[in-house]
């Protein structure tokens, strides 16, 4: 059985959902699709219609149909098991079987045909099994919006206890003569009346009702004012105990107003480090050279594939500058094909190594943005294993209930490589992988399920380095494809710009300008 598409087309012919299953071209599939409808208006009403070389099985849905194009050698009997089971999963996900309800759940319903027909044929599932394995549930996911939700539930008590603060403050505020005061505990009092060498002892010394109003109104005109009380409490340290009234009130004033969004200023020192603007380029012209990597490596040794390609791109600051031509000095790589911009020399530039516009009398394009203007373009798809600039031996082996991995690197003495990152996908996991020995640094992506092995330079003095981990039992074939992102200043092709040739105004000082040169693994793997 090989089935070709299922589809859930209008009886018009519209085609609302469609989902292939082999490598056909889109124009082949509208094509037996646009058919369909005709041939079911030809003669009587059948399960299924043959054509010269595919079979259309189908079931009317009220004003669907629900078809599966397959080829003519399949297997009607197990067509009709599988048209029946994706008949009893449209509803499920689509809550009207009409063109919009279909139209509201396509990626739906295409989630589901891939869990019933998998590489043209049908897998031995039922409809409770579809609907567990799309729902894709998960205990991480479902732990990690507890612990979100626990924590928004913190934050919101925290601003309610906050607010409540925020209330309690305004109206202790708005009491007159801030009569908290009084309400404070007698032994505070009694110690601040003691440092002010007043005596709170004795059945009648002196604190009685009228002296102890007297004894406040004595200390009132320093606390009156609430302004001069918490610039003092900030300004200079309290002389005595009795002066520490306001020392709780002023955190907690701070507090309050920065719970309603005031910007407190007193406590912010100017750092004089506030970091400036990046500066325009200031280089009349910039030359970038750059060259991307996509390779392929077989695990076994040797290369799959490998492809260079490389630019070289001008970026002219001032208009009056762009009558120039760029003298360039090539390597000597017999395997790197050049070619020049259309619009570009290209008999200066293979007999002098010049790139200059055809038209002398037009200038280049300026412009600070983008990449500037692309001049030149090359090629190279020939190379042994030791021109590759980073090799990958993965080494996993089974012992017991522990898969042991050794990974090793080599590097071709050609680059100095940076930033690199070799990425290493592992089985899922509820634990990071237990790391052993590792030259460089790792992390774990437990969403991915990688492990992401970091160098951050090699070059002489580490051309080679390992790393091993220990993971449960699985198959070698669950470490591939490795993927490496790394970057060099060196190139394949060697290309350098020795000068800029002036057009107008000639007999002064050569132009000044500033080359980049890079080269990146756009796409590089080990499989």
């Amino acid at each position: 059985m090989v089935v070709l598409a299922a589809s859930i087309v209008v009886k018009s012919g519209k085609v609302l959902v469609s989902r292939q299953y082999v490598d056909m071209s889109r124009i082949r599939i509208e094509g037996l699709l646009a058919a369909f409808p005709k041939l079911v208006g030809m003669g009587k009403q059948h399960t299924y219609i043959e054509t010269e070389n595919v079979r259309y099985v189908y079931q009317p849905i009220e004003s669907l149909f629900l078809l599966l194009v397959t080829t003519k050698q399949s297997n009607i009997l197990e067509d009709l098991a599988t048209l029946t089971l994706l008949s009893k999963l449209v509803p499920e996900y689509s809550m009207s079987l009409d063109e919009e309800g279909i139209s509201r759940a396509s990626f739906e319903l295409i989630f589901a045909f891939d869990e019933v027909i998998s590489l043209g044929h049908k897998e031995s599932v039922t409809v409770a099994q579809v609907k567990q394995y799309c729902e894709m549930e998960s205990h991480e996911e479902k732990l990690h919006k507890l612990v979100m939700q626990s924590k928004i539930n913190d934050t919101k008590d925290v601003m309610k206890r906050k607010a409540n603060e925020i209330d309690k403050s305004k109206i202790e505020k708005n009491k007159p003569g801030y009569s908290s005061i009084s309400s404070m505990g007698s032994g505070r009092l009694e110690s601040s009346f003691s440092e002010l060498g007043i005596s709170s002892g004795g059945g009648g010394g002196g604190f009685g009702s009228g002296s102890g109003f007297g004894m406040i109104s004595d200390v009132d005109p320093i606390n009156t004012k609430p302004k001069d009380r918490s610039r003092s409490s900030v300004t200079a340290p309290p002389k005595s105990s009795g002066m520490k009234l306001g020392k709780s009130g002023k955190n907690q004033l701070m507090e309050s107003l920065k719970a309603e969004g005031e910007d407190i200023i007193e406590d912010v020192k100017p750092t004089g480090q506030s970091k400036a603007a990046a500066p325009p380029p200031t280089d009349p012209f910039t030359l970038t050279v750059e060259e991307k990597l996509n390779v392929i490596l077989r695990r076994d040794g040797g290369i799959s594939s490998f492809d260079m390609q490389g630019t070289l791109s001008l970026q002219i600051l001032n208009q009056e500058d762009g009558f120039v031509q760029v003298q360039i000095a090539t390597g000597e790589n017999p395997e790197i094909l050049f070619k020049t911009h259309p619009n570009i020399n290209r008999d200066m530039f293979n007999n002098e190594n010049i790139l200059g516009l055809k038209r002398p009398d037009q200038p280049f394009p300026t412009g600070q943005g983008g990449d500037g203007v692309g001049l030149l373009r090359w090629r190279m798809q020939k190379a042994d294993e030791s021109m590759v600039p980073l090799t990958i031996n993965c080494w996993p082996s089974v012992s017991g209930n522990e898969t042991y991995v050794s990974l090793e690197y080599e590097a071709s003495s050609i680059f100095d490589l940076t930033n690199v990152i070799i990425s290493v996908p592992l089985p899922a996991l509820r634990e990071a992988p237990s790391v052993r020995q590792c030259d460089g640094e790792w992390r774990y992506d437990p969403r991915n399920s990688v492990l992401e092995w970091s160098i951050l330079l090699i070059d002489n003095s580490n051309r080679s380095g390992s790393m091993e981990f220990v993971v449960p039992p699985v198959d070698s074939s669950v470490f591939f494809p490795i993927s490496v992102q790394f970057a060099a200043t060196s190139t394949y092709s060697g290309l350098k710009v020795t000068g800029m040739i002036p057009l107008r105004g000639g007999g002064g000082a050569a132009p000044r300008f500033v080359q980049r040169t890079q080269l990146i693994a756009q796409s590089y793997q080990v499989i």
